[in-house]
């Protein structure tokens, strides 16, 4: 944290005359005045870039680096700021524009644009910075200040923002080693220090078929490039999952929760029943899968068990039952880890089955430190679904463990716009999600094209990501809040 430095009271020689003034200047200065809050320097380099790069090729720039935007409208840099309290700041950005061709961009804080085609003219070389000042109001706590570029040639090269109000540095550290073990609180997701949070991240496509889409290269972009706060890991009970072979299927889940926690991350243990819809068909194999991954990760900070993917054509008495016999399993071995357990009829609180929330509201698993989970896709599931998801988080905890942008089978056309509705209820309710998924299967849902797996990458950036891909990075990059204080 950078700190403020107190002003000193300096006095002149009064002289002999001026004694007994100095001495009731220095009485009234006995008490020390208010500090003075220095201005905090937000570098580019460690903020949220779509369609820019970091780069250290021209000399001048403070920190590590600056930010080169990408030359196409819309790119940009957001930053995360917090703010000791409301108030009116001023924003100084630092740039460089090489060209002799202005490069307006748009300036938004927390989402609501303050100066429109702010210019940023040419400053005569790549390595001459320059500086542009303007005025905002912040909000107490987390704020995200966002520099988009609003022409094709793109922005000037940003290195930096700084805030001249109180305000204090971004957290920095991976998502578990700021938040630590997470836990229920209330309808909320908290972390150590007993503030709600939202996490957001990816969820696998199966285990069995598309393993080589989760290697080193691709983890890595995922905890780095796209700066991913969880991992889903979706291991398949049926459809040649885990029941062909339990102990190579348990093994891959317990490397991939190791993978994710070099990282950083958080991650899900899914347990990705789908076919037969109820639960109980595989109650015996899910305490098997559940002692031997909790016995292998009770000491870890950073897991979350998912007991049932998607249960379908049964009551919620019987998911619920089945519920209540998994989770002791798993509370005897690890006692800290937030438990998910799947709604039926498809993970969605009932309404794809004619029902609502209120069946679980009313009924509600008789465990504590658990959450239930939601699955949406926008292109299929609209207003009444969204709505359904609104109300539960007001009464129970609720997680998000699977959605996409397509129809229900996560392919066909994207609804950006219906999807757009969620993200904004998720946000607002500090609803946690991964989006389905990290792989580069024919369906639209992938994030990745066709074949990107199999070639090994590239795995940062947006060349390799269809359409579905490049909108949600985008979404997982945005700032992440995480109180701690």
């Amino acid at each position: 944290m950078t700190s403020a430095r107190s002003a000193r009271l300096r006095l002149r020689s009064l002289g002999a005359a001026g004694t007994a003034a100095a001495a009731l200047l220095l009485g009234l200065a006995t008490a020390p005045p208010a500090a003075v809050a220095a201005p905090v320097t937000h570098e580019a380099e460690t903020a949220t870039v779509s369609q820019g790069v970091v780069e250290s090729n021209h000399t001048g720039f403070t920190g590590s680096g600056f930010v080169n935007y990408d030359n196409v409208t819309g790119s940009s840099v957001q930053w995360n700021v917090n703010a000791a309290q409301a108030g009116s700041a001023t924003l100084t950005l630092r740039y460089a524009n090489g060209t002799a061709t202005n490069r307006p961009m748009d300036i938004a804080v927390n989402g609501t644009v303050v100066a429109a085609g702010k210019s940023f003219a040419g400053t005569g070389a790549w390595t001459t910075w320059a500086t542009t000042t303007l005025t905002a109001n912040l909000k107490a706590g987390a704020n995200t200040v966002r520099a988009t570029a609003t022409t094709a040639n793109g922005g000037p090269n940003v290195d930096h923002i700084k805030v001249d109000t109180a305000t204090t540095p971004p957290v920095t550290g991976t998502p578990v080693e700021i938040n630590g073990q997470l836990s229920v609180c209330g309808t909320k997701l908290c972390n150590q220090y007993g503030k709600p949070i939202q996490l957001r991240g990816m969820s696998s496509h199966g285990t069995q078929w598309y393993p080589q889409c989760l290697t080193n290269g691709s983890l890595d972009a995922l905890a780095t490039d796209w700066k991913a706060d969880i991992l889903r890991v979706s291991t398949y009970v049926q459809e040649d999952g885990w029941e062909t072979d339990p102990t190579k299927f348990t093994n891959l889940a317990s490397t991939l929760i190791d993978q994710a926690t070099a990282r950083g991350m958080y991650v899900i243990v899914d347990w990705h029943m789908l076919d037969p819809g109820d639960p109980n068909a595989n109650l015996a194999n899910a305490k098997k899968f559940f002692t031997d991954i909790a016995g292998r990760h009770k000491n870890k900070n950073n897991v979350f068990y998912e007991i049932a993917n998607e249960p379908s054509g049964v009551s919620w008495s019987t998911v619920k039952s089945y519920a209540e016999q998994i989770i002791p399993v798993i509370r005897n071995i690890d006692g800290n880890a937030p438990v998910l357990v799947g709604t039926r009829a498809w993970s969605s609180l009932g309404v794809s089955e004619g029902a609502n929330e209120t069946e679980v509201v009313n009924n509600q698993v008789n465990a504590s430190n658990i959450m239930y989970t939601f699955h949406f896709y926008a292109y299929s599931h609209r207003e009444e679904y969204l709505n359904a998801l609104s109300r539960a988080a007001d009464r129970i905890p609720m997680f998000v463990t699977e959605f996409g942008t397509q129809n229900y089978a996560g392919e066909g056309a994207n609804d950006f716009a219906m999807t757009q509705k969620y993200i904004d209820l998720m946000a607002n309710k500090k609803i946690s999600w991964t989006n389905w998924n990290f792989s580069d299967d024919h369906r639209s849902g992938a994030v990745f094209k066709t074949g990107t797996c199999d070639s090994n990458g590239p795995w940062t950036g947006t060349s390799s990501l269809k359409e579905a891909g490049v909108w949600i990075r985008d979404r997982i990059r945005s700032a992440d809040n995480f109180p701690t204080s």
